[in-house]
């Protein structure tokens, strides 16, 4: 029998380094693992703002003394395909592959370019080999056949990394990292696309980014589960499903049939102390997922959600779009937005020509390239 734990995000900044986080029984699942995988969203590097890169959204970090934490739950592999892994550049991404390694560590979804990142992890224990695979959607990170980073989501390059190592090993655990942050589904391109890789040789598809708990499904006999949420992250939120999450632990009998159960976790909101969920708050938990899980199996259910979540961020994402910002003061463009006046800015032929140019895969092509190297 091997036990395999696969955990969320996972980031502890430094003034909480010495914590003890970890319940007994946490620490009891890990001990049992025979491979342990968690989300490192942080690069490991001590902090210097000259290494920042430009980018939307916050910066992550932590140092080395996480291994004092990682070894405490007998970690032994970790994904590094998410969106925060080059936030300090080149050096922090190095620092991170080479602290892992010197620590006995696997990892699998980053590297020095393209070619390193999209390498499978090979874990092998009792004469069975399972091989991981880790990519993530494109925000910030991505490497490229020439500069170091995360390992991307593009469907012919993992459907033939998929392809490459299935006849070397006896199990393929797919691991991606995307997803629309505190939304509890999938959206309907994701769906097909981690079905997908059910078909095409994964035999256990698994997701994580969106810092809250969503559904899973058994798809061509393959488990799929769309966000495992966080498992343990030390930066305050609001939002509450972001002190909730999910271990999940697969079993591989000695005949190698694969099995799984779901173990509901709580980040304390005071200390983050990390624990499983109590009888009656993972009874919540079973029956939300059992929720989620059949919206997602229903096609017209699951695009009603999706309508939902769009009509909900939908203002949001117009002004993204619009000329109001070409303002250069954050504060007006904050009061136009807050005002409703940023719609007068907004005209349908502007909108059009922005849906062209991101519909159109040629235009596309075109936009990404000029604007990156601009």
């Amino acid at each position: 029998m091997i036990k395999i734990n696969i955990c969320g995000d996972f980031c502890v900044t430094e003034p909480f380094l010495n914590n003890n986080f970890f319940s007994e029984e946490i620490v009891s699942i890990f001990e049992e693992g025979d491979l342990n995988i968690l989300n490192l969203e942080c690069p490991l590097i001590d902090d210097d703002a000259r290494l920042k890169i430009e980018k939307t959204g916050p910066h992550l970090r932590t140092n080395e003394g996480i291994f004092t934490l990682l070894k405490k739950i007998n970690t032994n592999a970790v994904a590094l395909a998410n969106n925060h892994i080059m936030d300090y550049g080149t050096s922090g991404l190095i620092s991170t592959l080479s602290l892992c390694k010197d620590n006995n560590i696997l990892t699998t979804g980053a590297g020095i370019n393209l070619e390193e990142a999209s390498q499978p992890a090979i874990f092998e224990k009792n004469g069975i080999k399972i091989g991981i695979i880790n990519f993530c959607e494109n925000e910030w990170s991505i490497a490229t056949n020439d500069i170091p980073g995360a390992n991307p989501l593009d469907l012919i390059a993992v459907y033939s990394k998929i392809k490459g190592i299935r006849p070397l090993v006896d199990f393929v655990i797919v691991i991606v990292h995307g997803g629309h942050e505190y939304y509890n589904y999938p959206s309907p391109r994701m769906v097909k696309q981690y079905r997908f890789f059910a078909e095409n040789g994964a035999d256990v598809v698994i997701g994580h980014h969106t810092h809250c708990i969503s559904g899973y499904e058994i798809f061509n006999n393959v488990p799929i589960f769309y966000s495992l949420g966080n498992f343990l992250f030390t930066l305050d939120s609001e939002y509450k499903d972001w002190y909730s999450g999910l271990v999940l632990q697969l079993s591989i009998s000695d005949s190698k049939e694969l099995s799984f159960s779901i173990h509901p976790i709580k980040q304390s909101k005071k200390d983050f102390g990390l624990s499983l969920s109590g009888d009656s708050e993972k009874q919540q938990i079973f029956k939300s997922i059992e929720e989620f899980s059949a919206v997602i199996v229903d096609e017209h259910l699951l695009k009603s959600k999706w309508d939902e979540f769009v009509a909900s961020r939908r203002e949001y994402y117009l002004d993204i779009f619009s000329p109001v910002n070409l303002l250069r003061s954050h504060k007006l463009q904050r009061l136009l937005s807050k005002l409703g006046l940023s719609r007068i800015f907004r005209g349908d032929k502007h909108y059009k020509h922005i849906l062209n140019v991101i519909r159109c895969e040629s235009h596309l092509d075109v936009s990404i390239d000029a604007i990156a190297k601009k």
